[in-house]
């Protein structure tokens, strides 16, 4: 199987993983946004499709973060009814299982592929899939806890800052081991 047959299938399974999470989910807000993230892994299998066929491809921005802060404020309104159990947290932590995976594909496999525009194409859809698996981070807190979350508090907090603050936390962890 080659890179792009793999890639459409780890996209596939995940599509596939979020639509049916959204139809048993608990909560019509958490579904909204398996739906979410089901409409994009479909988008990701599109573009590894054309790139496959050698068609030029172009993965813009996604507003798949402020989306999911629109959806997240609605579902917080209401977080007083939210209960949920130990097994829905472990699919959760599942999907972050598929998002990790998929990113570390799409950074190894980056290298090898031909053209410098699919390498970039690759390390896009690995940027993707972080941004991914940070919003299933913030849905396995927000199950948590959700009486815990104090008024106003966008449940989301912003991707560049948590990078920032990512790279800062491995720039300092580097420091340590020399």
């Amino acid at each position: 199987m080659n890179i792009f047959d793999f890639a459409k299938e780890k996209e596939k399974y995940a599509e596939e993983f979020y639509r049916d999470r959204a139809a048993k989910s608990p909560n019509k807000g958490l579904a909204e946004v398996f739906l979410l993230l089901a409409n994009e892994e479909e988008k990701h299998y599109e573009l590894i499709e054309k790139m496959q066929d050698d068609a030029p491809v172009e993965l813009g921005e996604t507003s798949v973060l402020a989306d999911a802060v629109t959806i997240f404020e609605k579902i917080r309104e209401g977080a007083k009814k939210f209960t949920f159990d130990k097994s829905e947290l472990e699919l959760y932590s599942e999907a972050q299982k598929i998002e990790l995976s998929a990113r570390k594909f799409y950074e190894e496999k980056a290298d090898e592929v031909e053209t410098p525009a699919q390498r970039e194409t690759f390390h896009k859809l690995a940027e993707e899939e972080n941004k991914h698996y940070f919003l299933l981070d913030n849905i396995i807190e927000f199950v948590s806890r959700p009486q815990q979350w104090p008024p106003g508090r966008l449940l989301i907090l912003d991707y560049a800052a948590h990078q920032r603050l990512k790279a800062a936390i491995c720039s300092r962890v580097s420091l340590r081991g020399q």
